[in-house]
């Protein structure tokens, strides 16, 4: 196992692996909730659902440990189930077979670009100070949305956002927090999956956990949903923008959260190369096209990843960890729900401090870089997505680098990254 995964060549144990591997599950195993009861509203069985998010993260986030090996977790991606649910489904009324079908074509261009390459080339193309920027708007989005869960920010139909009120939940994982803080000040290893469990286990003292009726149960039927995609009604032309649409979100977030991850895995070239990067891509569009027949929305590789790179994870051991908790989180769905958003939040707030500091290499200075790092970085957690402050980072660079007259040194790639960002951009404002 050592050899196969390199563990002595990336400085790492199997003992910080599986520890990387527990945390980066317990900092994803909601979606085993979340995914259902979204997709559930588009019309297709709850309980089917929960075995096929559970088996779509297992096999993806198997692909990336055992194939790219990277300590990369993969899951059916938030963001992109409620497009399914909310956007094709309820708003353009798609029948969720057809949903599914659009799932499994973008999936295929994707299988198909990333052998050819040209998604490793628009990773390559894009410039070092947007990689970095990247990570650090990473970093801030998902402390936003660790804030959030936290309840310490709430809706202000004023000022947006504001301070939420001071409740138990709240001291608890505001206690968490600093728990972890002090926990990575004396470089003990585990310190974010120490301080998940110690909010969970006070929180249930507290009362503020409930606790299930069972701990375990038989996996529901993937009967209902599984293969019932539309794939005939997907190829239609009419569907060409939804396919688009789910194909450039699925790809700039999945490259914004290999990019800050691998960053903070240590898994970067000197010249900024990401390493295994083909595979990577390549293992989440088979995971994308397997979960579409398993009956879920997109598959893609999620940024809680980073919690148990945070927490020692170095190579794709810590993945077939997190993959067989997943098949295990078949049986052992109520006991998993009993983790609280106030004891995950944490976590996330803390790996957006990691995912931040590089933010250093950036050079803002000189406006030509600082302007499209800075809206890159922003934009992610104010619009609440990653494929936002991409593409207006992208279109920024290519703006000021044509009217600096350095518009030559821009490659192909990365004109036609700037392409289809504006395309993108025109679908996201008339949606």
């Amino acid at each position: 196992m050592g050899n196969f995964f390199k563990l002595k060549e990336n400085g790492t144990t199997v003992k910080a692996e599986v520890i990387g591997g527990i945390t980066t599950f317990l900092t994803m195993a909601y979606i085993i909730i979340v995914n259902p009861l979204i997709l559930s509203e588009a019309g297709m069985d709850k309980p089917a659902l929960i075995t096929a998010t559970c088996l779509a993260a297992c096999l993806g986030t198997l692909l990336a440990g055992l194939w790219a090996k990277v300590p990369f977790a993969m899951a059916p991606g938030m963001g992109l189930n409620a497009f399914f649910t909310y956007t094709l489904v309820m708003g353009q009324g798609l029948r969720w077979e057809t949903a599914l079908g659009v799932v499994f074509v973008s999936g295929v261009v994707f299988l198909i670009l990333t052998v050819a390459g040209i998604r490793e080339k628009v990773v390559t193309a894009i410039p070092l100070e947007l990689r970095v920027a990247t990570a650090a708007g990473i970093g801030l989005f998902i402390t936003f949305i660790g804030l959030k869960n936290l309840g310490l920010i709430v809706a202000n139909p004023a000022t947006l956002v504001s301070i939420g009120s001071i409740s138990k939940p709240v001291l608890i994982g505001l206690a968490a927090l600093f728990l972890i803080t002090i926990l990575e000040m004396k470089k003990i290893k585990g310190s974010i999956l120490i301080g998940i469990i110690v909010a969970t286990t006070v929180g249930a003292l507290l009362g503020e956990v409930e606790m299930p009726s069972a701990t375990c149960s038989a996996p529901p039927s993937l009967g209902p949903i599984a293969f019932k995609l539309d794939i005939l009604g997907a190829l239609k032309w009419g569907m060409a923008g939804a396919i688009f649409s789910f194909m450039f979100v699925d790809l700039f977030d999945s490259i914004g959260t290999i990019v800050a991850c691998s960053y903070e895995a240590g898994h970067v070239e000197e010249d900024g190369a990401i390493k295994r990067i083909d595979k990577v891509l390549e293992a989440d569009a088979v995971a994308t096209i397997a979960g579409s027949l398993l009956g879920t929305s997109t598959t893609t590789t999620y940024i809680e990843s980073a919690s148990g790179i945070a927490d020692g994870a170095r190579t794709g051991l810590a993945s077939v960890v997190t993959g067989i908790l997943f098949l295990l989180g078949l049986f052992f769905a109520p006991l998993i729900a009993v983790v609280p958003a106030f004891a995950t939040a944490p976590a996330l707030i803390i790996v957006g401090v990691f995912m931040f500091r590089n933010i250093k290499a950036i050079d803002f200075c000189d406006m030509k870089i600082a302007v499209p790092a800075f809206l890159t970085m922003i934009l992610m957690p104010l619009t609440f997505s990653i494929a936002t402050g991409l593409t207006v980072g992208f279109l920024s660079h290519l703006i000021i680098s044509i009217f600096c007259g350095d518009a030559k040194k821009i490659s192909v790639v990365m004109w036609g990254v700037g392409l289809l960002s504006a395309v993108n951009l025109v679908i996201s404002i008339t949606h």
